[in-house]
């Protein structure tokens, strides 16, 4: 993926002008509350950029936020909008690809990035950094867009996944909870098809 590419959609867009945007993410946020985790418990928000996600983790109460994003415009947004965390979030400007984790986090959200990673060699690594950045027993939620949703977003092309897909994928370290397809709206009434599924690391 490309850093400059990213760093000019959010510098000529605002949050209600990209085709991601939710005010509130209620699917993210009921499948996290599925799963209790105490408070302090380490989450990172993959691709999240400068969406609404860790707004309302903050306000559950959740005080250990890791936001990843290769656009360091996305995450200074973000910093710029939530102002003083008390150190409860963390930013890292980083390629999904190339990110080294010291932390073992007990969950891993995507609902941005995976459907970027286009040849096999980029959705190895992703599978290596998922599993390795992942505590044993830990949570994996990815979304990515459906065999029914676009073929491209912000102009680049995308790799659509059916649930039996990612199942397959993710089968080696990782058993699959649930998966169900969802439908996005956009700020501008368009509909995308997503496809979720929860996992959780052996």
């Amino acid at each position: 993926m490309n850093q400059n590419f990213w760093d000019k959609v959010y510098t000529v867009k605002t949050e209600k002008e990209v085709s991601w945007f939710q005010e509130r993410p209620t699917k993210s946020l009921s499948l996290i509350a599925e799963f209790s985790l105490p408070k302090n418990a380490a989450i990172i928000d993959v691709g999240g950029g400068d969406s609404r996600l860790v707004d309302h983790l903050l306000n559950e109460g959740y005080s250990d936020i890791t936001v990843l994003d290769i656009s360091d415009v996305s995450l200074q947004k973000l910093k710029t909008r939530l102002g003083d965390t008390l150190n409860k979030v963390k930013y890292v400007t980083s390629d999904v690809v190339a990110f080294r984790s010291q932390t073992q986090f007990d969950l891993w959200h995507d609902r941005a990035a995976f459907h970027f990673l286009t040849n096999q060699d980029q959705i190895n690594q992703y599978l290596e950094i998922v599993n390795s950045s992942l505590r044993s027993g830990g949570h994996l939620i990815l979304s990515t867009f459906s065999k029914n949703g676009p073929e491209k977003c912000s102009g680049l092309p995308i790799h659509q996944y059916s649930d039996t897909e990612l199942k397959s994928l993710f089968a080696k370290d990782f058993k699959n909870t649930k998966c169900f397809e969802d439908n996005h709206t956009t700020p501008w009434g368009a509909t995308q098809s997503f496809v979720y599924c929860v996992f959780q690391k052996r």
